[in-house]
């Protein structure tokens, strides 16, 4: 892809415009916007979490600039289901207009809440809703519909217009053994596509997986060999959202006579929650508020950090840096949950830490401990068929994702596939699907409390930071003859044993700018090039580096 687009016209009368901003070429940031008759709706607003090449950074959001000018024409936000990756970047949202509608699932605004309070936006409106529910905000009348994923309450919504209908998938899958009854609703897929679906977006995340997704009772077994074998304290490390999950441990506990503590401030709040709402079934007695509430072999710890997160409870395990849990030799640790694409070296960092420290770790790499919570090719082919729909904007994945989901498409006669990345802008006329053009679209870091103000290149700068060292150069110079009168005097970080090793460079460094001075340079700018010049050539000779140079010159 990568197409130069320019931007796009002014829409048609009577013609849909749909705009990813997020999610499309990624895991995560999931964001789109559906135009119609001068009108906004947002359905999900995630975040994306850092990777290693982007150090310092918290959170990654979509970028709003393509509507923040027309925040007021937003009539809602709709949030598929309750995960990081699509509920996490409301609060920025609505710190830029506080009283847009944000229409969810029970459980998902139940998640979204402890969030909005953070921002100090507890009053923004929210409206709950359910599957078969129709409702109209603005111009769109939107009918939600059941699917099945790693957590529950998710929905697909179906947006319908006069310029047609546009069902949006959320993530999902097709589990028909789901361990809270609940599945996808193919039911109000096939009467949709009966009365005609124009653009059908999505999930690609698991469309390169031939076949169907594992259901979640297959890793029952899996767990509860786990607990059968383990004769220590056991640690299970799991999105703090997947409330499956916590179920499974939670039975198996019971059954192997265990207690269970939640570790993690998120955990802790999600499972009380879900709880609260009749989402998780905790068995009288099993759940206890302190990990020593029972002697090690009955001891079950609920974790977050299944991700490698730096901060997470399971991370500073592994670094023997938690100020509650320290692991020893025998404890199992169960990581319950798949890698995220970019995750995989932390993951395995934590793995090797945990095993460093004598902990039998099970993982997703040597044991059927998690399940997919998207839809492989299998069950996407069964839903284009079941849907026929007119056209196809697969979303929610990496590129091969999104060309893997496409080739499957057309595979069932789909008329029109759209291959597009965020930022594409595609409009619906006459029923027919098309991309018309691109508007601005980028990454928006959060860093600390800094949210849009970090840029590429400052981020370039920390990644030099950290991977090829600082040095500084400090030069007094007398302004009024243009002698030396100090200096250069050198410091290093992260480059050399000490600051002797560029002893060599310093007669150097003093003749160049000597030179300078004497053709009538009094630049501060340029004696400083002069430094960086000839202090990174022989740092890229001598060290096989190319570290931050900061040359200060200094008038007395």
């Amino acid at each position: 892809m990568h197409l130069e687009l320019a931007a796009p016209p002014a829409l048609p009368d009577g013609a849909l415009r749909v705009i990813p901003l997020g999610g499309l070429g990624e895991i995560g940031r999931n964001m789109t916007i559906f135009e119609y008759g001068g009108k906004i709706l947002v359905v999900d607003c995630g975040v994306l979490f850092p990777e290693e090449t982007q150090p310092g950074v918290d959170l990654i959001l979509p970028d709003f600039g393509p509507i923040r000018d027309r925040l007021q024409d937003v009539v809602g936000i709709v949030l598929t289901h309750g995960h990081e990756d699509h509920i996490g970047g409301v609060p920025y949202l609505l710190r830029e207009r506080g009283n847009i509608p944000v229409i969810g699932s029970k459980l998902t605004l139940a998640f979204l809440d402890p969030k909005l309070k953070e921002h100090r936006l507890k009053d923004a409106p929210k409206h709950v809703v359910s599957e078969g529910d129709v409702e109209t905000f603005g111009p769109f009348e939107l009918e939600f519909v059941a699917v099945n994923h790693s957590i529950p309450d998710a929905l697909a919504v179906a947006i319908k217009t006069p310029a047609g209908v546009a069902l949006h998938t959320g993530d999902f899958k097709m589990d028909q053994l789901p361990l809270d009854g609940r599945i996808t609703d193919l039911r109000a897929f096939a009467r949709l596509g009966e009365e005609g679906v124009d653009l059908f977006l999505t999930d690609s995340t698991n469309a390169e997986v031939p076949g169907f997704t594992t259901s979640e009772r297959n890793i029952t077994p899996a767990i509860d060999a786990v607990f059968a074998s383990s004769t220590k304290r056991i640690i299970v490390a799991s999105f703090a959202s997947h409330i499956h999950r916590v179920q499974q441990v939670l039975d198996a506990a019971v059954k192997h006579n265990r207690k269970v503590a939640y570790v993690g401030r998120s955990m802790v709040r999600n499972m009380q929650i879900a709880r609260e709402l009749g989402y998780l079934h905790v068995p009288d007695g099993v759940v206890v508020d302190k990990i020593d509430a029972a002697p090690p072999h009955k001891m079950v710890l609920m974790s977050t950090g299944s991700q490698g997160e730096p901060m997470a409870a399971l991370s500073r395990m592994a670094n023997n840096s938690h100020q509650q849990v320290s692991l020893e030799p025998g404890d199992t640790v169960l990581m319950a949950s798949s890698l995220i694409p970019g995750n995989e070296n932390a993951i395995y960092r934590v793995i090797d830490g945990l095993t460093k420290l004598g902990a039998n770790v099970v993982h997703k790499g040597n044991a059927l401990v998690h399940v997919s919570g998207h839809a492989s090719a299998g069950e996407l082919l069964y839903c284009y068929n079941i849907v026929q729909p007119t056209n196809v904007l697969p979303v929610h994945g990496e590129i091969r994702h999104l060309h893997a989901n496409a080739k499957l498409a057309t595979a069932t006669g789909v008329p029109n596939v759209l291959l597009a990345e965020d930022g594409f802008v595609i409009d619906l006329v006459d029923g027919h699907a098309s991309i018309t053009g691109a508007v601005d679209c980028g990454y928006v870091y959060v860093d600390g409390s800094s949210v849009g103000d970090l840029t590429d290149s400052e981020l370039k700068d920390r990644r030099v930071l950290a991977e090829e060292g600082f040095v500084s150069v400090v030069v007094v110079i007398d302004s009024a003859t243009g002698k030396i009168l100090s200096g250069p005097e050198i410091h290093a970080r992260g480059i050399a044993e000490d600051d002797t090793a560029f002893d060599e460079i310093v007669p150097k460094i003093v003749g160049a700018l000597e030179e300078a001075l004497s053709e009538g340079t009094r630049d501060n700018r340029q004696l400083q090039q002069v430094i960086r010049r000839v202090l990174g050539s022989y740092v890229g000779r001598r060290l096989r580096r190319r570290p931050m140079i900061l040359p200060v010159v200094i008038e007395a």
